[in-house]
C-alpha cells in the first residue's frame, strides 16, 4: 500500500458547535472547506495530518464516542499550558496532566460530543527527541 495523504473523518452530533471547538477553542488551523455554507466541511491541520469535520452523527448512542472507540493524540509544545487555557475556556479535563510511565506528558480532554483528545508533550530528555544515529 502506497498511502498518498490521510485525515481523521468525524461526525459529530452538532457539527457547529464541533467546528467551533476544533477552530477556536482548540485553535486548529483550518485547510479547507467545502459543501454548501449553510452546512460546510471544514478539515483542519493535525500536524502531520487532517481532521475532517463534516456530516452529521445518525445516532449519538451509536457514535464512536459512546462506545470509546475514537482518540485524537495531539503533541503540543506545552501541556500544562494548554492545560491551563483549556480549562479556562471550559473544556472537559477527563484526566489532568501527568508524567507517564513510558516518559510522555499527557492530558486527556473531551471534544463536546465526547471524543477523548490526548494532548502529549515529548520532554527533552526522553529517547523520542534524542539523535540515535
Amino acid at each position: 500500500m502506497d498511502v498518498l495523504s490521510s485525515r481523521v473523518l468525524l461526525r459529530p452530533a452538532e457539527p457547529g458547535r464541533s467546528r467551533r471547538f476544533y477552530a477556536e477553542t482548540l485553535g486548529l488551523a483550518v485547510y479547507r472547506e467545502f459543501g454548501p455554507p449553510d452546512a460546510p466541511g471544514t478539515v483542519f491541520f493535525l500536524g502531520q495530518g487532517f481532521l475532517e469535520v463534516s456530516g452529521k452523527a445518525e445516532s449519538p448512542a451509536e457514535s464512536p464516542a459512546a462506545a470509546g472507540e475514537l482518540s485524537i493524540w495531539l503533541q503540543v509544545r506545552d501541556v500544562r499550558r494548554e492545560e491551563e487555557r483549556l480549562r479556562r475556556a471550559g473544556v472537559t479535563v477527563l484526566r489532568e496532566a501527568r508524567s507517564e510511565p513510558w516518559g510522555l506528558i499527557e492530558l486527556w480532554i473531551a471534544d463536546p460530543d465526547g471524543h477523548r483528545i490526548v494532548l502529549v508533550e515529548i520532554p527533552p530528555d526522553h529517547p523520542l527527541r534524542r539523535d540515535t544515529r
